[in-house]
């Protein structure tokens, strides 16, 4: 997908197969919220650029997520009410009879994406007001029954869009191929996960395909220790929480196993089964040894904070989009970061779920299938 060839239909056809705010509801209250959060994103990413200048380094791709964001929310909107997103950007067409492409509404390739000016910030404003206008004064949503009142809605915002992003030094077709990646990294039409990492490794520095490993809590005096066993051997060192206030951090495994099993990546179980890929020394190096398992170690840390604060996610089905990104960031630089990110969230819900169980039981029997992609937790007898 190029932005160069991408046309304004193509894109909001891709978008809706994103789009889940069908589901949420069937009105347009949720899409045109979202437009409103967007567009105030955008007028935040201004605000901390204009205030912290050279400080704030993260200003380009902030500002080309949000553009691509808003982007999104507007052809969701339009596709609700079945108005084609070309339609709404009729003014900026070439009258040769095709597609509207993005290309044709900023004719430039490239435009000098520099610190947000005055003039910006104005036409910001304007793009603002005119969402705003998607709303009465009591504050509803603007139906999709009367399709030419939205119609002319749409067409306003989407000029100020337009003429936002060119002032930004910000081409609508670049935020449009980058906002579809993201979607679909994070809600994919097909769910096939990657190859495995180490497919083409000898069989003996592989992780095992199928793997049992049993996990039982026994005191040593008044202190409680998480033991570890694989095929009747003994695993890894005895684990407590080392914390003052009880957590059950001891059975935090659960997470790297499930990043095992799901990810296929996980140099800390590589570490424990003695399977470093061994036969290419960069890869032992790089990708198997000390710092990379200091890496998952703050992965498993960060997202078992963030799930303490939310029950560790028992009785929900998704993770937040930011926690996603986040470990994301984490693992730049390592092969992990190939995974999508709703592998990652599959990884992390049922690392979540062995962990409560864990907690509950003190004990269980963590099932890994590599080639499912799956992990299951089942009782352990004493």
């Amino acid at each position: 997908m190029k932005a160069s060839t991408l046309s304004l239909n193509e894109y909001q056809e891709l978008a809706v197969k994103t789009d889940r705010t069908r589901i949420k509801g069937a009105n347009l209250s949720l899409p045109i919220l979202g437009l409103f959060g967007e567009t105030g994103s955008l007028l935040s990413e201004v605000k901390k650029k204009q205030r912290d200048s050279k400080a704030y380094d993260s200003y380009e791709s902030g500002v080309i997520e949000e553009f691509g964001d808003a982007l999104w929310y507007l052809a969701v909107i339009a596709a609700h009410a079945d108005i084609r997103l070309e339609d709404i950007a009729d003014e900026f067409g070439t009258g040769s009879g095709g597609p509207l492409l993005f290309i044709n509404l900023q004719p430039q390739k490239t435009l000098p994406l520099a610190a947000p000016t005055t003039e910006f910030a104005r036409t910001l404003l304007k793009l603002a007001n005119s969402v705003g206008n998607l709303a009465n004064d009591n504050g509803e949503a603007i139906s999709h029954i009367d399709p030419t009142a939205l119609g002319t809605r749409l067409r306003v915002i989407f000029r100020n869009l337009v003429h936002a992003a060119t002032e930004a030094g910000v081409t609508l077709g670049e935020a449009a191929v980058h906002n579809i990646q993201k979607a679909q990294d994070r809600w994919p039409t097909d769910r096939t996960p990657p190859p495995l990492f180490d497919l083409e490794f000898p069989p003996e520095e592989q992780l095992p395909r199928k793997l049992e490993i049993e996990i039982f809590e026994r005191f040593s005096g008044t202190k409680q220790y998480v033991y570890q066993r694989c095929n009747g051997v003994n695993i890894g060192d005895r684990l407590t929480d080392n914390s003052v206030v009880e957590d059950f951090y001891r059975f935090h495994d659960a997470f790297h196993y499930a990043y095992a099993a799901v990810l296929g990546w996980s140099p800390v179980t590589r570490a424990l089964l003695k399977l470093k890929r061994k036969s290419k020394t960069k890869v032992d190096d790089g990708e198997d040894g000390a710092r990379a398992i200091i890496l998952e170690e703050g992965v498993a840390a960060y997202v078992f904070a963030r799930a303490k604060e939310h029950d560790f996610f028992e009785g929900r089905d998704e993770v937040d989009f930011n926690l996603l990104k986040t470990v994301r960031g984490f693992v730049q630089g390592f092969e992990a970061e190939r995974c999508p990110l709703w592998l990652w969230e599959e990884a992390i819900l049922k690392g979540n779920t062995a962990y409560r169980f864990l907690r509950q039981h003190r004990r269980g029997r963590l099932i890994l299938d590599l080639d499912k992609r799956d992990m299951i937790v089942q009782e352990l007898a004493p």
